[in-house]
């Protein structure tokens, strides 16, 4: 095993209700990695019972009832990561859909917010004479890179893959939607992937740390990573969770309209932890 980078990851939210509301939080580390979990605790204030469990995707959830009045859910977790960016391999070839596996198949279909269908003839034009495979996929990377400006408010919990390539604004949602929206349209499995993303050995950005979304694309006979707000490999993904869109991978889903009155996320690393 190579070398191990240590993080602090976790988030606190801060909610008004104004009656008992049921909640399913998605926060905490995918216990198949690539991060390592070390040790983590829940905190709510009031004190309030939840409990886990894995939604269909292997993602794992914690459900509770927020309280009437102010209410706080914290989450804090150690992990480590590999000290080493996600592998790139220009000549991965695509895999025709003859030869995918079963379980990939669905990551060709459109979703809540991922519309290949919509976008198909656009795929095709942009993409459709780029060589197959990982360079095809990275050419639509950089298109959508390009193609979006970043800016938070830009977009909001109804904004489609479709509505991102026409406005052409977006969070970094925004930005795995359309280009999971483009590889579908070419018939290469693409999921959505929601975690922690840390600002090691990069230029920090002026922006306040927040959840970072990216993509998964099947190419040969694996997942490989690209992230289309970023474009570039990074160290010490931690990833929460996996699906179709970001329908599948919600932070949190709340069973009425509780107000959100702060909202905080850290991914720092730590030395010396163990």
């Amino acid at each position: 095993m190579g070398s191990l980078r240590h993080l602090r990851v976790g988030c606190e939210f801060g909610y008004d209700s104004a009656i008992e509301t049921p909640a399913v939080f998605q926060v905490q580390p995918y216990e198949g990695g690539p991060a390592t979990l070390m040790r983590h605790a829940w905190e709510t204030t009031p004190q309030v019972e939840r409990h886990g469990y894995t939604d269909l995707y292997g993602n794992g959830c914690q459900r509770l009832n927020l309280p009437a009045g102010a209410s706080t859910v914290r989450y804090d977790a150690l992990v480590a990561v590999p000290d080493a960016t996600e592998e790139v391999d220009l000549d991965v070839a695509e895999t025709a859909v003859t030869d995918l596996p079963d379980d990939a198949l669905h990551y060709t279909l459109p979703s809540r917010y991922v519309l290949p269908d919509v976008l198909a003839d656009e795929a095709w034009r942009l993409f459709g004479a780029q060589q197959p495979g990982y360079r095809r996929v990275q050419a639509i990377v950089e298109h959508v890179n390009g193609h979006l400006e970043f800016g938070y408010g830009t977009s909001t919990p109804l904004t489609t893959a479709a509505d991102v390539h026409e406005s052409r604004q977006g969070v970094c949602r925004d930005y795995a939607h359309l280009a999971i929206s483009f590889c579908r349209a070419l018939n290469i499995p693409a999921r959505y992937v929601f975690g922690y993303l840390p600002d090691m050995d990069v230029v920090l950005p002026p922006a306040e740390m927040d959840f970072a979304a990216w993509m998964e694309v099947y190419l040969g006979d694996r997942w490989w990573t690209f992230d289309p707000r970023n474009n570039q490999p990074r160290k010490g993904r931690v990833v929460i969770g996996r699906g179709r869109d970001a329908l599948d991978v919600a932070m949190v889903t709340t069973y009425g309209a509780p107000v959100l009155k702060a909202m905080t996320v850290w991914s720092d690393e730590v030395a010396g932890a163990g």
